[in-house]
């Protein structure tokens, strides 16, 4: 059995500290190409399929701080609808998050946005120096090409350490004009990271290794678009034996909460913000009152939440917080998904590198027509 994909999730630190490197050196022609093209009239759409549409969706929340008129919206959606989502009077600046850059939907939403825009310019976040999209970057003006460290091309069919390695880039992509003053809070990013892997993966793997068949993923924020991505993880790598979901936490009160039951885990990822903890908090309370979940999983950055009362398996407390790594501190977060969705498919047989026997998904998806 290889062990792709144990590699890529514990190289992510190592990534991190490698691309911050990469933009430094780069930092005079990419800050050139987002002041000519960034105006306060561009419309900023963040795209990518599956995992990748995530990133956008984590970011959004705190992208809108950086960025005006910034939106997340999958490739998949481009592609049926881009009369629809984008404007062809109004300046673009696509923003494509790819690890292969040879998925159908990945090049075809380029080109649709080409032909239906009349001023149109492109990022291109992608790990594969081979691929489509990179290979199409070649000598235009109008596309910035970061393309990533080499090992962030995963080679499991599950996106690690491209999914977090592109979702950081395009955070120090936001900051390039003070990225060398930001180095000090991507580093403590980066140690939060090998903290969860040091302190906390033995426990992630007793917890992945459990007989339950759900999964709930719960996030505020930019913190919902990691769920998103950890309900993912564990889903695919379990090849579907484990269901899972994701909301917010707020949100999973309106109907989801219905999932819960004495064979689910939930795992809550909770921000170190009071004001929006406490929301969070009541419904922890609430879920633990009702329910017997299997797992609770409480991920908190910085300090641990005060739940009297509540009977939670494990706890992880990274040491840097907010006021430490700012909105890069989302980052590490997805580790819980990914180290659990690790575990948990080898406790069901599975090779992690190529978990479904099924053949129902594939590392670069398969069998998608782009039409004219």
């Amino acid at each position: 059995m290889d062990n792709f994909t144990f590699n890529e999730i514990h190289q992510q630190p190592a990534m991190w500290r490698k691309e911050l490197q990469a933009l430094l050196a780069a930092k005079a022609e990419i800050s050139a190409f987002m002041h000519k093209y960034l105006t306060p009239d561009t419309d900023i759409v963040l795209t990518g399929a599956g995992t990748s549409a995530f990133i956008g969706d984590a970011l959004l929340p705190v992208m809108r701080g950086m960025w005006q008129n910034v939106r997340s919206v999958p490739t998949t959606d481009l592609i049926t609808h881009s009369e629809y989502l984008l404007s062809k009077e109004r300046p673009l600046l696509l923003v494509s998050f790819a690890r292969s850059g040879n998925s159908p939907e990945s090049v075809g939403a380029v080109n649709l946005a080409n032909k239906l825009c009349k001023n149109v310019a492109h990022v291109y976040i992608t790990c594969n120096k081979n691929g489509k999209l990179a290979q199409q970057a070649a000598g235009k003006d109008n596309i910035l090409l970061l393309l990533l460290p080499e090992e962030t091309d995963d080679k499991s069919l599950a996106m690690t350490s491209s999914f977090s390695t592109m979702l950081l880039t395009c955070l120090m992509l936001g900051h390039i004009d003070r990225l060398d003053k930001d180095a000090d809070m991507i580093e403590k990013t980066a140690k939060n990271a090998e903290t969860v892997i040091a302190e906390y993966e033995e426990k992630l793997k007793a917890i992945g290794e459990r007989p339950f068949e759900r999964g709930v993923f719960l996030g505020s924020g930019a913190l919902k678009g990691i769920a998103e991505e950890c309900h993912l993880k564990l889903q695919e790598l379990t090849d579907g034996a484990v269901v899972c979901k994701f909301d917010s936490f707020l949100g999973f009160r309106h109907g989801p909460k219905a999932v819960v039951n004495n064979k689910s885990l939930v795992a809550y990822l909770m921000v170190d913000d009071e004001k929006v903890q406490r929301y969070e908090r009541d419904l922890v309370k609430q879920v633990d009152a009702n329910n017997t979940p299997v797992a609770q999983v409480i991920v908190i950055a910085g300090r641990k939440p005060e739940l009297p009362g509540v009977k939670a398996d494990l706890v992880v407390a990274m040491p840097y917080g907010p006021k430490d790594t700012d909105f890069y501190g989302i980052v590490p977060y997805v580790l819980v998904g990914q180290l659990l969705g690790f575990y948990a498919s080898k406790a069901h047989g599975l090779n992690p590198d190529a978990p479904s026997v099924s053949g129902n998904i594939h590392r670069v998806v398969e069998g998608v027509t782009i039409y004219e």
